[in-house]
């Protein structure tokens, strides 16, 4: 089974009723489930199982009255959302010894490969889909990441 066809599976089961689906192929197993709103998936090979953990996400120490000021600062409403095409693990850098593919304030044009996502021992490159400057990097380095897991934010140009 190849990379678009379990996104196809995903779409499908996004917009039906249906609570969960395994589908089985040689030494291949997946098996998609949906939970109300959020969709978990679990990705299995016979002898090696890989269920990605969600980061932890811990909130900054700030006061009460700073933090509301900046959160409103550094949200604007024109921001476009990278996203995750698929579970693996997030990796800035295409080797340990290279630097950042991108980094915050770095111009960024359609096709520009962002960041790598390995699934599988597969590495993927990730494509920007827009134009424009990347204003934060939301998942940390190395770090598991989910189908359609906002990756960046992208001021349009």
């Amino acid at each position: 089974m190849d990379f678009k066809q379990i996104q196809e599976l995903i779409k499908m089961i996004n917009k039906s009723n249906i609570g969960e689906l395994t589908v089985e192929q040689k030494d291949f197993r997946i098996t998609i489930k949906q939970k109300e709103e959020n969709i978990t998936q679990v990705l299995s090979q016979p002898v090696v199982q890989h269920v990605p953990a969600a980061p932890a996400v811990a909130p900054a120490p700030a006061a009460p009255a700073a933090s509301a000021p900046a959160q409103k600062e550094a949200v604007p409403t024109n921001l476009i959302t990278i996203k995750s095409p698929m579970i693996g693990t997030f990796y800035r850098k295409s080797s340990p010894d290279k630097p950042n593919m991108v980094e915050v304030g770095d111009e960024v044009s359609v096709g520009k490969v962002v960041c790598i996502i390995e699934a599988m021992k597969l590495f993927n490159e990730i494509e920007s889909e827009v134009s424009g400057k990347i204003v934060k990097v939301l998942v940390d380095d190395a770090s598991p990441v989910e189908y359609d897991q906002p990756l960046f934010l992208v001021e349009p140009s």
